[in-house]
């Protein structure tokens, strides 16, 4: 028995940064429009936006080495961080626009200045860093990074890890002071409290369970109220789905033709939590390593300073688990549903492909709390197992899909998924994810709603100043928008002093 009809211009599926994201900026360009949201949960911002289930990094590029591989020749590729430091600087100024015009207040809540450093070990590792850093110093997107292989230095950056240290091979870090920490949680909280202010129908408590194509080319979602148990009919012209990693199975749901031959794999994180406040007030930075031999790059290590309402703590990890649920509030047979005839091919050439993250994965899941604290005292040399607790964070489901290179390719990226006329469009995959999120609505407003941009450009630029524009083409643009960003986020220590003496 259905109690509920309604007909709506967009509907977002999913309520996290990335639905948060899109209904803010669809609100900004088409105030007119009207907007529905249907999460399943009770609360926004539970599944991987949650600021406890990733690692709350403004992923600018600055210390992930995973976005810059070593050529055969020896040369380092920074291609990728550029890409994802100018996605990681529209956030930044979408987000400034909204501080500004007090569409949000109090930035310090979700975002903070913090060091990005990348760390490495013997002499090929050190080697790499320095061609890495002077491949990326010649570039505007990172002025400021600073290198050091000297002990002495290290100490000041990282009192914490180098203390007690046996420096017995080659060690050698970068720096640079404009990385931040996003609280993505609190953040996407803001965005949709603001949604609803604005006239978006934010719904509580509502999961999908289907998604077909009207007669008419409009789309129609059944969606079961979790309250009642009665099932709601609704159309739009235009469908979202942002359900990290209930994405799939939703897109799969629609049967549109680029629905097919894609799977999904699914990897969990675990991190060790510091509970004790005085290695916590030691350490000041988010430190990167390299993955090892055979680790997706989403289990780089990392020991992260973050800030979670309102105090400082302290992670490292991630560990890899594994559970075939595709989110952490999932179904058990999440990935067996998944499995279709048109992917099944793919998925089976996925994981012949991929023993070695198979035996990766099994290594992991089976690994004791001690076996985990000794991997961080690779980073923490007299880390102590009673000052650290587990916990399970977000799921993340890899894509998999035949490309150019092969069946069963893995992907370890960020998709948008959209149909030949742009009238629904999915979001697969896992990082830099939020950090990109205003990139990703961008491209998905450009597929998706191209008879409208042309009339919304002059908006998209108010949004964001730099739209169209390479920031790393643009030097003073560069520095302009540096300057603003932070002063409107309140990323200098100055802004924060002001701050606090104010209140």
């Amino acid at each position: 028995m259905s109690n509920r009809q309604t007909k709506s211009d967009v509907i977002l599926i999913g309520a996290g940064i990335m639905s948060a994201t899109l209904g803010t900026m669809l609100k900004e360009l088409a105030p007119d429009w009207n907007i529905s949201l249907f999460e399943k949960l009770d609360k926004a911002g539970e599944e991987s936006s949650h600021e406890m289930n990733n690692a709350g990094t403004g992923h600018a590029a600055l210390c992930e080495l995973n976005y810059t591989s070593e050529r055969p020749d020896g040369t380092v590729d920074i291609a990728k961080a550029v890409k994802v430091n100018e996605q990681f600087q529209l956030s930044m100024q979408f987000w400034s626009h909204l501080v500004e015009k007090n569409l949000i207040k109090d930035p310090e809540q979700f975002i903070m200045p913090l060091p990005h450093m990348s760390l490495v070990q013997g002499e090929d590792n050190v080697t790499y860093l320095k061609k890495r850093f002077e491949a990326m110093t010649a570039n505007p997107l990172f002025e400021g990074m600073e290198f050091s292989e000297d002990p002495e230095k290290l100490k000041e950056w990282i009192p914490l890890i180098m203390k007690d240290r046996t420096v017995d091979e080659a060690i050698a870090a970068t720096k640079i002071d404009t990385g931040t920490d996003v609280n993505f949680g609190a953040l996407t909280r803001m965005l949709i409290e603001h949604m609803q202010k604005v006239g978006v129908d934010v719904n509580y408590g509502h999961q999908v369970e289907d998604i077909k194509r009207t007669s008419d080319g409009e789309w129609e979602l059944k969606i079961k109220n979790n309250k009642d148990g009665k099932l709601e009919f609704h159309k739009t012209k235009f469908v979202f789905i942002g359900g990290g990693g209930g994405s799939l199975p939703l897109l799969q749901k629609t049967g549109i033709p680029e629905s097919k031959h894609i799977g999904g794999f699914p990897i969990s994180g675990v991190f060790m939590v510091c509970k004790n406040p005085d290695v916590i007030a030691k350490h000041h930075a988010k430190v990167y390593g390299k993955a090892k031999v055979g680790a997706p790059p989403m289990s780089v290590p990392h020991l992260d300073t973050r800030y979670i309402d309102g105090e400082k703590s302290l992670l490292f990890g991630p560990f890899a688990g594994f559970t075939p649920k595709f989110l952490k509030e999932g179904s058990m047979m999440d990935l067996i549903g998944s499995v279709k005839p048109n992917n099944l091919t793919t998925m089976l050439a996925c994981g012949a492909k991929n023993l070695s993250l198979t035996k990766y994965l099994v290594e992991q899941v089976v690994q004791t709390k001690e076996q985990r604290i000794n991997e961080l005292r690779e980073f923490i040399p007299d880390a102590k197992s009673e000052d650290w607790d587990l916990w399970t964070a977000g799921q993340r489901v890899q894509v998999i899909k035949d490309t150019p290179n092969g069946k069963g390719t893995l992907q370890f990226g960020t998709e948008l998924v959209t149909d030949q006329d742009g009238s629904i469009a999915a979001l697969l995959g896992a990082s830099p994810g939020a950090s990109t999120a205003v990139a990703v609505m961008l491209d998905l407003i450009n597929k998706c709603f191209p008879g409208q941009v042309s009339d919304w450009e002059p908006k998209l630029k108010e949004m964001i100043p730099s739209y169209g524009k390479a920031l790393a083409e643009h030097p003073e643009l560069l520095k302009d928008m540096h300057a603003s960003t932070s002063k409107i986020l309140k990323l200098t220590e100055n802004e924060l002093e002001k701050e606090t003496v104010h209140n």
